[in-house]
C-alpha cells in the first residue's frame, strides 16, 4: 500500500537555493534575520544579503567557481548562513563537517568531497589545519583572530563591491550541499543534494505547521547536520523569521537565550526534550514565549512528548527524515491529537511512502511493521563516489530504502520503531531498542537510558539497558517497571548504571559505542 498526503500537491520554485531562501532580502530589509544568541549581535535581512554577495564575490576573486567545494567546519553563528548561501550563489557545493570530527575524519571528508576551500575558527585549527594541509587545501579562512601560518582572515573575503557573477544553475542537477551521513558502519558517505532537493524539503515542510512572521526560531541544533541545515537555518530565512543561533548546547545558556530573546519555536532532538521535561533548572527561567516545539532525528516516546508539552504549556509535534531525504519526509501537525502523540505524522505533500517486509520485500498495509520506503522530490541523487551504496538503497523504481522500521495506522500516521540494523534478535523475536528506551525514560527517577543487544548463548541476544539515574532505584525495580509494560520477549534482562549516554551531535544515541564497550567487557 502506498501512502500519500491528503494535502494538495505544492508548486515548487524552479530557482537556485540562494534566490529562494533570500526572497525577503528587500521586502524585509530592516527586519532582524539572525541573532547571535550569546552576544546579541544582530544581522538584518538586507545586511545578510549584502554579506552573502560580498562573500560570494570574494570567493570568486580567489578562483572559486561553479562545482567547487567549500568545507564548513565551525559552530552555529550568523556567518554560517553567509558562507552557505554565498557558496550556493556561486553554484558551489557546501560540505558541512561535524564540529566534533578528528583530523583523520576531516581528512576523509576533505579528500572524498574534493574540498578546495575551508572556513573554520581558531579553536578548531588544531584539527582543521593538519587535515587541510594533508589534503592540499591552501585556501583556509578563519572566523576570528589567528596568527597561525597558512590561514587567512575571513574578513579578507568581504572587502569588495558585493557584485558576484551571474551563474547558470540547473536546480535539478547541480549540487548545493554535500553533508556526510555517519551511518551505523564504515566511513561516512557524502550525500549529494541538489538545489531542488533542499528547496523541496523547505517548502513542503512549511505546509505542515503554521509559521507566523513574528516567530523566533532557536538554532541550537548543529547546522552541519541536515536537520539544522535545512529545517532550521535555511527554512527560518526562507519564511522571513528571526533565527537565534547558539554555538553549542549548554542547558543553562540555552534556557537563558530562549528567555532573553523570547524564542517561540524550537526544533529539537529527544535528549533536549528530555532535559526540558525533567531537569529542575528549567523552573528557573521564563519560557512562556514558547508556543511550539518539534522533535526529530531520533524516536521520541509519547509519554515524554506529553510531559514536555505539559511542562512548557506549548504544542509539540514530531517529524521524521534523513540526510538522504534532505531533511523531513513525514511531519505531524500541531496541535497533535492525544491519540496521535508518538507519531511522526503523515508523509509530506508531493511525497509517497510505503512499508515492506524486511524478509520478503512484500508491501504491507496499515499497522504492519516493516522497513519505511520514501519517494519524492527531496530524495538525494546518490552517494558521492559510491555507486554501490547508492544502488543498495535507491531501487530501480526510485524508492529510497531508509533502513528504519515503522508502521502506519489506518489514517496514514507513521510511527518509527527503530533501525533495521539495530533491532535486537531475542530467540528470533525482534526487539526495538528505542521502544524500551522510551519506557525507561518515562520513569521519573530515570534521567536517560540506552538499550543494546548483549550476546547470549541461549537466546542469541538479550536486551541490555544502560541507565542514568536521577533518583535511587534498584536494578530489580527498573526491570519490573519495563516488564510490566511489554511482551515477555522484550523484557530488559541485563542492566548497567552509567553517568551518561554517548550521543552524536544531532542527539542520536551512539549505540555502537555501547556495543563495543559490551563486547570488550565480555571478551575481558
Amino acid at each position: 500500500m502506498i501512502f500519500e498526503s491528503k494535502r494538495p500537491a505544492v508548486d515548487l520554485p524552479k530557482q537556485d537555493l540562494a534566490t529562494v531562501v533570500l526572497r525577503y532580502a528587500e521586502e524585509k530589509a530592516d527586519k532582524v534575520a539572525i541573532i547571535d544568541g550569546p552576544t546579541g549581535r544582530e544581522v538584518t535581512y538586507q545586511q545578510l544579503n549584502e554579506q552573502v554577495n560580498r562573500f560570494a564575490t570574494g570567493l570568486h576573486q580567489k578562483g572559486f567557481g561553479k562545482g567547487d567545494v567549500c568545507a564548513l567546519f565551525f559552530p552555529n553563528c550568523p556567518e554560517y548562513a553567509v558562507v552557505f548561501l554565498g557558496v550556493a550563489r556561486l553554484g558551489g557545493i557546501n560540505t558541512t563537517a561535524n564540529s566534533l570530527y578528528s583530523s583523520a575524519e576531516l581528512v576523509h571528508q576533505f579528500n572524498d568531497s574534493g574540498a578546495k576551500v575551508l572556513v573554520t575558527i581558531p579553536q578548531f585549527l588544531d584539527r582543521a589545519l593538519p587535515a587541510a594541509q594533508e589534503c592540499g587545501i591552501t585556501e583556509i579562512y578563519v572566523l576570528g583572530e589567528s596568527d597561525a601560518e597558512g590561514v587567512q582572515p575571513f574578513m579578507s573575503l568581504m572587502d569588495n563591491n558585493g557584485q558576484p557573477p551571474k551563474v547558470d544553475i540547473n536546480p535539478d542537477k547541480d549540487l548545493v550541499a554535500l553533508p556526510y551521513s555517519s551511518g551505523t558502519t564504515g566511513l561516512a558517505k557524502g550525500v549529494m543534494l541538489t538545489h531542488s532537493n533542499l528547496i523541496a524539503n523547505m517548502v513542503l515542510s512549511c505546509e505542515m505547521n503554521t509559521i507566523k512572521e513574528t516567530d523566533r526560531l532557536i538554532g541550537v541544533l548543529p547546522f552541519f547536520h541536515i536537520y539544522g541545515m535545512v529545517l532550521i537555518l535555511n527554512l527560518a530565512l526562507y519564511r522571513g523569521l528571526t533565527l537565534v543561533t547558539i554555538p553549542r548546547f549548554d542547558l543553562e545558556l540555552f534556557l537563558q537565550v530562549v528567555q532573553d530573546h523570547k524564542v517561540t519555536n524550537m526544533n529539537l532532538v529527544p535528549p533536549l526534550i528530555l532535559a526540558l521535561a525533567k531537569h529542575p533548572m528549567v523552573d528557573n527561567y521564563d519560557l512562556s514565549s514558547i508556543r511550539i516545539v518539534s522533535s526529530g532525528a531520533a524516536p521520541l516516546g509519547s509519554d515524554l512528548e506529553k510531559a514536555c508539552a505539559k511542562r512548557l504549556g506549548c504544542d509539540m509535534y514530531q517529524g521524521y527524515g534523513l540526510t538522504e531525504t534532505s531533511g523531513a519526509s513525514h511531519i505531524n501537525t500541531a496541535p497533535v491529537p492525544v491519540e496521535k502523540m508518538g507519531s511522526v505524522g503523515p508523509v509530506l505533500p508531493n511525497t509517497q511512502s510505503k512499508l515492506i517486509d524486511t524478509e520478503t520485500g512484500a508491501e504491507l498495509g496499515p499497522n504492519e511493521r516493516g522497513e519505511v520506503l520514501i519517494k519524492g522530490p527531496h530524495i538525494m541523487i546518490g552517494y558521492l563516489n559510491n555507486e554501490k551504496a547508492t544502488t543498495a538503497c535507491i531501487d530501480a523504481d526510485g524508492w529510497f530504502h531508509t533502513g528504519d522500521i515503522g508502521y502506519a495506522d489506518e489514517d496514514g500516521y507513521f510511527y518509527i520503531v527503530d533501525r533495521v540494523k539495530e533491532l535486537i534478535k531475542y530467540k528470533g523475536y525482534q526487539v526495538p531498542p528505542a521502544e524500551l528506551e522510551a519506557i525507561l525514560v518515562s520513569h521519573p527517577s530515570i534521567s536517560d537510558a540506552a538499550v543494546i543487544p548483549s550476546p547470549d548463548e541461549e537466546a542469541g541476544e538479550v536486551p541490555k539497558a544502560f541507565v542514568v539515574l536521577k533518583e535511587a532505584m534498584t536494578e530489580e525495580e527498573i526491570m519490573k517497571y519495563v516488564a510490566d509494560q511489554v511482551a515477555p520477549h522484550k523484557k530488559i534482562r541485563r542492566l548497567e548504571f552509567v553517568d551518561e549516554i554517548p550521543k552524536s551531535a544531532s542527539g542520536k544515541i551512539l549505540r555502537r559505542v555501547l556495543v563495543e564497550k559490551e563486547r570488550a567487557s565480555l571478551a575481558g
